[in-house]
């Protein structure tokens, strides 16, 4: 497999001011998110590290939280967020920082927190994406079916909102839709994914959603020329293993050789991609479970709980399911994409 060259994209000569490093650093993540090559975070990195000035901006410190926070380095994430709130009296800085802070907590599972941070980010910015906060932790928290109606009703009537709010809107609605069981979620990440095709969160969701249904050329079409994203790649993988797809050898050998590059360098960033190749690419049920399980332990999101369930009914560990079968039930989450929890 070719190896990509490890050379920043970048000039080497560190910014001069405060605000050319945070511009350098915002448009690193931005190219991290939009091709899915975690090498511009590491660039990203690289930059803080080398900065002689202290202390940080507090847009500076909202981006390190956003990069520690892409690197699974949640509590220093948490840290840089929470200083942000409690000294900065930018209103920009502070919004950032509160939804960038909910999230964080939602992903990682503690909705208490995330909901006290929706809350928070109501009253200093009131609208959709606020709104779009309280309805995702409102729907892993036992009423999807109030926190979808409630917001599609909302992002009906908000003429006046910015197309970053309506987007951001539309996303939450396929979530939830998707927990929902319902196809209505195929029309909202088709929407989004519309306005922007580099939005790789919702394509994987989308493409996952196709896979589920076994509709496995719609999975080809939408993961086409994303080989070099993990997520999107082995979701190719199981799509082409699944239709008996001529070149299906071809990527899952370039998929084993880089998953055993990036263990070998301790630069395994995402543990869930690796987990569901391993399960359901590879048949290697114990392994897959092992993985599954310290990715579980950083980030609580469905598709990571749900790779635990399975991993472990494959696994046929017991013990695994019962803890997480009473996690569910402590949150009153419910999924139609989690048909093991029941089993």
């Amino acid at each position: 497999m070719a190896t990509l060259p490890d050379t920043p994209p970048v000039p080497e000569q560190l910014p001069t001011t405060s605000t050319g490093l945070a511009d350098r650093v915002q448009n690193l993540i931005g190219n991290a998110r939009s091709t899915g090559d975690p090498r511009y975070l590491g660039y990203a990195e690289r930059l803080f590290q080398r900065w002689p000035e202290s202390p940080l901006t507090d847009r500076l410190l909202v981006l390190r939280a956003t990069l520690s926070q892409s690197l699974h380095r949640f509590e220093q994430a948490r840290e840089d967020l929470t200083m942000v709130l409690e000294r900065s009296r930018n209103r920009q800085h502070r919004i950032q920082a509160r939804l960038t802070l909910a999230n964080l907590e939602t992903v990682r599972g503690r909705y208490p927190e995330a909901q006290q941070q929706c809350r928070h980010l109501a009253q200093e910015y009131p609208g959709l994406i606020a709104e779009s906060c309280s309805a995702q932790v409102a729907a892993r928290t036992g009423d999807p079916e109030t926190a979808y109606r409630a917001l599609k009703t909302l992002l009906a009537n908000a003429d006046t909102e910015r197309p970053t709010a309506r987007l951001w809107a539309e996303g939450t609605l396929g979530d939830i839709a998707a927990q929902l069981g319902r196809d209505m979620a195929e029309n909202h990440w088709r929407h989004v994914l519309s306005a922007s095709p580099s939005d790789l969160y919702t394509r994987a969701q989308l493409a996952d959603w196709y896979l589920q249904k076994g509709h496995y050329q719609q999975v080809l079409a939408l993961t086409e020329g994303h080989e070099q994203v993990d997520s999107l790649a082995v979701i190719r993988a199981i799509a082409m293993l699944r239709s008996n797809h001529p070149e299906q050898v071809v990527l899952t050998r370039q998929l084993r050789e880089r998953f055993n590059e990036a263990r070998w360098r301790g630069a395994l960033l995402h543990q869930r991609d690796y987990a569901r190749f391993l399960l359901d690419v590879e048949s290697r049920p114990e392994q897959a479970l092992e993985h599954a399980w310290d990715n579980w332990q950083s980030q609580r999101e469905p598709m990571d709980t749900r790779l635990l369930l399975r991993a472990a009914q494959a696994a046929g560990n017991r013990d695994t399911l019962a803890l997480l079968r009473q996690w569910l039930e402590q949150h009153r989450q419910t999924d139609a994409r989690y048909p093991e929890a029941a089993s």
